[in-house]
């Protein structure tokens, strides 16, 4: 775990195949791969899976999210599992608003710089992704919408640029399948 902050355990139970061919338990315990903001109080994700792009294999491997793997955005065709708790907006200083996409290791995120002044979450993306609310409330942004969304709800952000704003007090934690997508043609970078 990088960062000061205490990061909540995600469980993560890994399945696979004995000797005998059986399926089996191989692992069960709080998945490694997880990060605190070091600037943001309540900020977090844990990467619980990931895989290459290509062909996805079930053959017994290294652990692909361990704890000191550094995991941004997949690359076309991969994929990430990520859970992240969103503290409220209020939390955020502006020192920490500057340095947020760097510190999250979003090396292909987009910043929307024109939409910044609407919400400093802005960013986009070359992904597909899954995003569902497990607890909490949470706002999601785009350049000319705007939706809350609550426990149950899913999005399906395909590319868009978005931010993720949270009006309430108190933290959101929401679940993302990002699938690694080619970038968009004719989309303003």
């Amino acid at each position: 775990m990088s960062g000061d902050r205490e990061v909540a355990a995600t469980r993560r139970v890994v399945t696979g195949h004995n000797a005998n061919g059986r399926s089996v338990v191989l692992s069960d315990g709080p998945a490694p791969n997880a990060w605190a903001s070091p600037d943001v109080p309540g900020l977090t994700a844990v990467v619980p899976w990931q895989t290459a792009a290509g062909p996805v294999s079930n053959e017994p491997s290294d652990d692909p999210a361990p704890a000191d793997r550094e995991i941004g955005f997949p690359e076309a065709g991969g994929t990430v599992l990520r859970v992240a708790t969103f503290p409220p907006d209020s939390v955020y200083s502006d020192e920490a608003i500057a340095k947020l996409f760097a510190t999250i290791g979003s090396e292909t995120a987009q910043a929307a710089a024109d939409a910044q002044a609407r919400h400093f979450w802005f960013h986009r993306t070359d992904s597909l992704d899954y995003a569902v609310v497990l607890d909490g409330e949470i706002w999601l942004l785009t350049d000319e919408d705007e939706r809350r969304l609550g426990p149950g709800d899913v999005v399906i952000q395909r590319g868009t640029s978005h931010a993720w704003s949270n009006r309430s007090g108190s933290i959101c934690r929401m679940a993302f399948v990002l699938i690694g997508a080619d970038p968009l043609s004719g989309v303003v970078q």
